[in-house]
């Protein structure tokens, strides 16, 4: 899968969890620029992100991961 791939998939995966059709991600998209990113918000991204890309973060992932850039490059496996 290419990144541009990936992000299109979270692109689908963030207007759901967050109700709302006009966000588009970019690498350095973080919970300061989505309004209703909040720690609740987060528990449901990081599980729709573990559904849709088959995967299982670490909590040193979660916890690591400081924007959407960083979340590609764990889905990338890098």
């Amino acid at each position: 899968m290419t990144k541009e791939e990936i992000y299109e998939k979270l692109n689908e995966i963030f207007r759901d969890v967050f109700d709302d059709e006009s966000i588009e991600v970019n690498e350095n998209t973080n919970s300061d620029d989505i309004e209703d990113w909040d720690s609740l918000e987060h528990i449901n991204l990081v599980s729709a992100v573990e559904r849709e890309f088959d995967i299982k973060f670490t909590m040193a992932q979660v916890r690591g991961m400081k924007n959407v850039g960083e979340m590609v490059e764990v889905i990338m496996g890098e």
